[in-house]
């Protein structure tokens, strides 16, 4: 299988080399990998070019947006300009954080799920943090969920969910419209990606209120939302948090955001949501 990497970049000299190292030296190589230096103040972009310069595969982009780092359209945006850097010659397409290090076998095994199961449209492993000298699972959402960090999208189903959504939440949103279409979601317990930087350390009040609003263009619905927002901000140690996501939430509402959702996707996702509630207090699962 063929596949191409698309990694946006914002400030990340301190991890971009050990990542692309760990990149370049997947057991399946990529067929091209683009990085798109987005806005970096730092030596991103200088890291890149010299490895580029000895990797012929890899490709530099400069992208300039606006220099605050905020979840959700921003990544995605960069996304977006690596994406057209590439052709529709591929099995499956990649979005990866610049601040991982992935197994050498990371995509040799992805490339292995697509293959076996032609009904699996996305597929991903799990984030790791080093915490006093070990690295333990970084345990933020549910074992099904990919984490939007390392993605990979078999190229039928992210065509059929027309790409990425720009803006906060396209991480569950791609999940939820893959579900939607009828594809079925992987995840690889035996992929344990190092997280070197902690998922969501350079995010302030205003990403809470962007994750509230998340929930309600995706069609969340209030009582979702309540029993989200909660869960979000117990598993991120910060109940305070809680506010913010129902502030974001109760604004995107009143001023009538533009959902990222139809409304036949957006009734999908909340009845989805539901069962899997219950099958929680149940303990069963969906067959």
């Amino acid at each position: 299988m063929q596949y191409y990497l698309i990694i946006p970049a914002h400030n990340e000299a301190k991890f971009i080399g050990l990542m692309l190292n760990s990149v370049l030296s997947q057991t399946l190589p990529a067929k091209k990998i683009v990085v798109v230096n987005d806005h970096s103040t730092d030596e991103t972009e200088k890291m890149v070019r010299h490895l580029a310069e000895q990797n012929p595969q890899l490709v530099l982009l400069n992208n300039l947006s606006d220099a605050v780092h905020q979840p959700g359209s921003k990544v995605i945006r960069a996304f977006e300009k690596g994406l057209s850097a590439v052709d529709d010659d591929y099995d499956f397409i990649v979005k990866l954080d610049a601040d991982l290090i992935l197994p050498e076998n990371y995509f040799e095994t992805i490339a292995r799920h697509f293959a076996e199961n032609p009904k699996v449209g996305m597929a991903g492993g799990f984030a790791y943090i080093e915490k006093n000298g070990n690295w333990i699972l970084e345990n933020l959402t549910d074992k099904d969920h990919i984490r939007g960090a390392f993605k990979a999208y078999r190229k039928e189903c992210f065509e059929q969910m027309g790409g990425l959504r720009p803006a906060m939440g396209w991480d569950t949103a791609d999940e939820l419209l893959a579900r939607f279409y009828d594809w079925e979601i992987l995840t690889d317990e035996s992929l344990k990606v190092k997280h070197l930087k902690p998922t969501g350390a350079n995010y302030n009040r205003a990403a809470g209120l962007k994750q509230g609003a998340a929930f309600y263009t995706l069609g969340y619905g209030l009582g979702i939302t309540l029993i989200a927002s909660a869960k979000l901000a117990l598993l991120k140690k910060k109940p305070l948090l809680f506010l913010d996501y129902m502030l974001g939430y109760y604004q995107a509402r009143s001023q009538r955001k533009p959902m990222l959702v139809t409304p036949s996707q957006a009734k999908f996702i909340r009845n989805y949501r539901w069962m899997k509630m219950k099958q929680k207090l149940t303990g069963k699962r969906a067959a």
